[in-house]
Parts: C-alpha cells; structure tokens; sequence
C-alpha cells in the first residue's frame, strides 16, 4: 500500500519507568507483566498496534542496568541489541523521579544511536509541581519531547501520532488483529511471574522463573495448565507456598484470572514450586527457561 507507513520502535530505559505499561496502553491489551519490582521484564517483547494506514510494531526491552548474574548479563544485551534493528528509539524516563544518576548510563548508550530519538516523560499523572523543569541531558539531540502517562494514557495518542509521522513507508508485517508475536504459553508463563512478583519481596522476585508443564483445552471447554515456579533456595520455596500453601494459592487465584481473561475460558491451574540452585548463573538453565538466547 503506497501510503502504508510501518516501522519498528524500541522502548529503552533504566528499570522501573513504566516501559511496560506504556506499551500495553499503546496496544490497547496487557501482553506484557508490570510491577513495582525492578527489572520485571526480562525478555525482548514485542507489541503490535495496527491503524487504518499504519503499524507500529513496538520492542519491549529489559531495563538498562549494571548486571549482576549472568541472566542480568543477557537483559541487558538484549536492551542494547534491539537498538540497532529498530527505525525509532523512544527513551522512556520517570517525569515524577526525575533524572537520576542510572540515566546517565542510559544517556552515553543512546548518543551512539543513528536512529530517530525521542525523549518521552512517563508519570506526568504524578508530578507535584516540586520536580523542577525536565531537562535531558546535552549529549543527546532528541528529535521530538514527549510527555505521557501510561496509566491514564495521557498523551499516548500523540506519541502514537508523532510515530506514525517518523515512520517510513511500508508493508504490514503483521496481520491486524494481533497485538504481539509471543505464543499465549508465553504469556501464561509471565502472568504467574507478574503475581510472584506482586507477592514477595526482598530477593525471591528476582530469582523466581515459571515454565509451562501442560497447556491442554479440555472437551469441557475448560483450559488446563500445570505450571513449576523455579526459585533458588528451600527458604525461598517455603516463602512462595506460605503457612499451609496460603501464599501459593492466593498467587495462583491471581494468575487464573488475568489468564482467563487472555484465554476467555475457564483455567484449572495447577502449581508447583521447586528448587533450581543458582540457575540466574547457569547456561543450561537459562536455555531451558527461555532466556539462553536472550540478545544472541
């Protein structure tokens, strides 16, 4: 289609500045887990908003951070490889936190870049008046200044306009009606991650990993799932199931419903915790739960 625009789009940034949620309110769908946690998204995701004469094909990554096992090693390669394959790089930044010190990292990364930058501040829906002005820093020459909020969606239609204008002249790489290329396993798998994060503190968020057992559509038109959560320690196992496997079954009845919702079925889900010591550290466990290939 001649006036057909399409393109790709990176979102970058340090941990915990609402990349995540930016990208399910830009493609109108949750299809990536948010959370309070840092470094919550681990894999490179990819969300798709299809329009009347354009489509937007938007690439999650990880937070760009200062790695401390070999999982954190492949995140953040990941985050810096997705840079070189995309037409526009977004720069997503905490409008209420302000610029921290973590973005100046991100600042040195980004004024390599030959792509298209845009600045874009996230929480506008937070700020108080008492942040001072918002000002990047000088090594880099953004193309356009964004102010967003990912909660209300604030401003998001503006960005989705000033992309559609930076974009190139393109096919469709997607069909319409999807709104991302991982498999609903996937998803599955990230949706119990999203409550384990939501249900813990301390550690365990960040040395938890799921992987999907069984995925069976039942005659009954129920959908059955067994599910192992991973973590690195006994300690940790026991925190995860709780006193009389409480902690497990409230994280589990929070899991089924986002997934119901995904599926549009009933779930039976069935969950395990088990042991895996030092897997962030571990090749072969990395490859088995799905990250051995992250950024390769």
């Amino acid at each position: 289609m001649k006036d057909f625009k399409s393109g790709f789009v990176a979102l970058v940034g340090r941990p915990n500045v609402g990349k995540s949620t930016l990208l399910n309110k830009a493609v109108g769908q949750k299809i990536t887990i948010t959370s309070d946690k840092p470094q919550t998204t681990r894999n490179q995701l990819r969300g798709i908003l299809t329009g009347p004469n354009y489509q937007i094909v938007w690439v999650d990554t990880p937070g760009l951070h200062r790695p401390l096992h070999q999982l954190g090693a492949k995140m953040v390669k990941t985050a810096q490889g997705a840079l070189s394959q995309v037409d526009v790089v977004l720069w997503v930044l905490d409008a209420a936190a302000g610029f921290k010190p973590a973005d100046r990292k991100v600042a040195e990364i980004l004024s390599q870049i030959k792509q298209p930058l845009f600045v874009v501040w996230n929480k506008i829906d937070l700020l108080t008046g008492d942040q001072g002005p918002l000002v990047e820093p000088e090594e880099i020459e953004p193309r356009k200044v964004l102010r967003v909020s990912a909660v209300s969606g604030a401003g998001v239609s503006d960005l989705i306009d000033s992309l559609v204008a930076e974009l190139p002249n393109g096919p469709a790489y997607y069909p319409p009606e999807m709104v991302t290329d991982h498999p609903e396993r996937f998803i599955v798998a990230e949706y119990i991650r999203e409550q384990v994060l939501n249900h813990t503190e301390e550690e365990i968020p960040h040395s938890v990993a799921v992987q999907i057992n069984d995925f069976v559509n039942r005659p009954n038109g129920q959908v059955y799932i067994e599910a192992v959560i991973y973590v690195e320690r006994d300690s940790q196992k026991g925190i995860i199931i709780g006193a009389k496997g409480s902690r497990l079954k409230t994280i589990g009845a929070a899991a089924r419903v986002e997934i119901e919702a995904l599926l549009d079925a009933p779930v039976y889900l069935n969950l395990w915790v088990k042991v895996r010591k030092n897997w962030r550290n571990n090749d072969k466990n990395l490859q088995e739960f799905g990250y051995g290939e992250v950024g390769e």
